[in-house]
C-alpha cells in the first residue's frame, strides 16, 4: 500500500514537472515572437516608406535558394513532429532516425545560407561596404534588415541544432522515452518556431519584387 502511495506521489511530481516545462517553453516562445514581431513591424514601416527601393533590392536576392530553404525547413518541421510521434509509439530507432534527418536538414539550410551570403559579400553588398553605401537609403535599409533578421534567424537555427543534438543523445541513452518525452516535445516546439519565422521572412525578402 505504501509503495502504491509513493508511486502516485512520484507520478504526480513528474506530471507537475512536465506541465512546468511546457509552460516555461511556451513563455519563452512568446518572448521570441515578440522579438521578431517587433522586427517585422520595423520592416513594414520602412517598406512603406521605401517601397520601390525595397522591390529593387529584393530582386538581387536568390529566390531559388530561398525557396529551397523554405522546403527544407518545412520538411524538417515534419520530421521532428514524426520523431515525437515515433517515441510516443515506443519506436526508439525511428525517432532517432527522424531526429537525425531533422538535424541534417538544418545543416543543409545553413550551408545554403552560407553560399547565399558569400555571393552577396563577393559582390560587395554587406553592411558598411562602399558598394552598399553608394546606394539609396531604402536599399541600405533593406539589406541592413536582411542581414540582421536572417542572421538572427540563422543563430536560432544553430541553437536549435545544438538542442536537437542533446535530445538525440538523451533518446539514445534512454533519458527521453515513450513516457518521458517532454524534452523532445519542447525541442520540437522550438524548431517549429524557427520554421514559422522563416515562413514570414521568405516572402518579405524574396517575393516582394
Amino acid at each position: 500500500m505504501r509503495n502504491d502511495h509513493e508511486a502516485v506521489v512520484v507520478e504526480q511530481h513528474v506530471h507537475r514537472d512536465d506541465v512546468g516545462a511546457r509552460m516555461g517553453m511556451w513563455l519563452f516562445l512568446f518572448t521570441e515572437v515578440l522579438l521578431f514581431g517587433g522586427m517585422f513591424l520595423v520592416y513594414a514601416v520602412y517598406r512603406y516608406q521605401h517601397t520601390n527601393d525595397f522591390r529593387l533590392a529584393a530582386m538581387e536576392l536568390n529566390t531559388g535558394i530561398g525557396t529551397l530553404n523554405t522546403i527544407i525547413l518545412l520538411t524538417s518541421s515534419l520530421t521532428v513532429a514524426l520523431a515525437i510521434a515515433a517515441i510516443q509509439k515506443k519506436n526508439k530507432f525511428l525517432s532517432i532516425l527522424l531526429l537525425s534527418v531533422t538535424i541534417l536538414f538544418a545543416f543543409m539550410f545553413m550551408v545554403n545560407k552560407y553560399f547565399e551570403w558569400s555571393a552577396k559579400f563577393e559582390h560587395g553588398i554587406y553592411p558598411g561596404s562602399e558598394e552598399l553605401l553608394n546606394r539609396s537609403n531604402g536599399q541600405i535599409l533593406f539589406f541592413g534588415l536582411y542581414y540582421v533578421m536572417t542572421g538572427l534567424h540563422g543563430l536560432h537555427v544553430i541553437i536549435g541544432v545544438v538542442i536537437l543534438l542533446f535530445i538525440l543523445v538523451f533518446i539514445i541513452r534512454d533519458k527521453v522515452t515513450f513516457d518521458n518525452y517532454v524534452k523532445l516535445e519542447n525541442a520540437g516546439l522550438y524548431w517549429h518556431l524557427v520554421d514559422l519565422i522563416w515562413i514570414f521572412l521568405f516572402p518579405l525578402f524574396y517575393l516582394i519584387q
